[in-house]
């Protein structure tokens, strides 16, 4: 079995990963969208919404979206970044013991011109996307390429599949535990690393290195009628949980920052 194979989903071209126990990880060249993985146990970890666009015309709601160079409307650029919206390119993809992986690049020459014109840095963006047993783990690192520094921010917005948001339970981001009663949208500073996710069906641990913070988000039944992109009632069946590096961080010519995430 090969492990890392082309394929498409939606109208997207798109990469399986593939590890030899069964783990498995779907990934779109647009955006480099992490949009399924399912661990040696068969069962999906990622939430994805029925009404996304899977055509390219707009970010996809649901998986794991990379954000840079910028987190939501902090910044002049565009929401969240354009790294969502881009089509990468897959890099390398290899077997190492029972872990099946692959590398997607995302560089200047890959951009729309009035992205290059809007943020006209000489950067390499490149995701590590790992699966083996019921584990996922993801690495972004960014590198400066240019001769000037550059400042940017970063998160992977990841969507958890849960089988009742009311009945989530994270422990390890603040001193109490978080529990989702209605609409949640916080920034957590400078989080230890490590965290838990309940979901009354399973506990998931979450490690991230690199990035400094964390935001948990669920958008509440108000605010997911006002969004085209998501069904009444499909807020119910995710919580967001994002290593983040809010506060811009000022990379200099050759220097390289790396991001890493790990879910078991």
């Amino acid at each position: 079995m090969t492990h890392a194979t082309a394929t498409t989903f939606g109208q997207l071209p798109a990469i399986r990963i593939a590890a030899p126990d069964g783990a498995q990880a779907i990934v779109t060249l647009y955006g480099a969208h992490l949009v399924s993985w399912t661990g040696a146990d068969g069962k999906e970890g990622m939430f994805l919404s029925t009404q996304s666009a899977m055509d390219g015309s707009k970010a996809i709601r649901g998986g794991v979206p990379v954000i840079f160079p910028q987190f939501a409307e902090r910044g002049a650029g565009m929401r969240h970044g354009f790294a969502r919206v881009s089509t990468w390119e897959l890099a390398g993809s290899g077997l190492d013991g029972g872990t099946a992986w692959a590398e997607f690049a995302l560089a200047p020459r890959m951009l729309s011109e009035p992205i290059r014109q809007a943020w006209p840095h000489d950067f390499a963006l490149l995701l590590r996307v790992a699966v083996c047993a019921n584990e996922l783990a993801m690495t972004l690192t960014v590198r400066n390429e240019g001769s000037a520094p550059f400042p940017f921010s970063a998160a992977l917005h990841t969507y958890y599949l849960v089988p009742d948001v009311c009945a989530v339970r994270i422990e390890g981001i603040s001193s109490d535990e978080i529990s989702i009663i209605d609409k949640l949208d916080k920034v957590y500073p400078h989080v230890r690393g490590r965290a838990t996710l309940a979901t009354g069906e399973r506990t998931l641990l979450l490690e991230q290195g690199g990035f400094l913070d964390a935001v948990v988000w669920n958008p509440g039944a108000l605010d997911t009628a006002a969004l085209s992109d998501m069904a009444d009632e499909e807020y119910k069946r995710f919580v967001c949980i994002e290593p983040a590096l809010l506060e811009p961080h000022t990379l200099a010519p050759g220097q390289a920052w790396t991001g890493t995430y790990r879910v078991s």
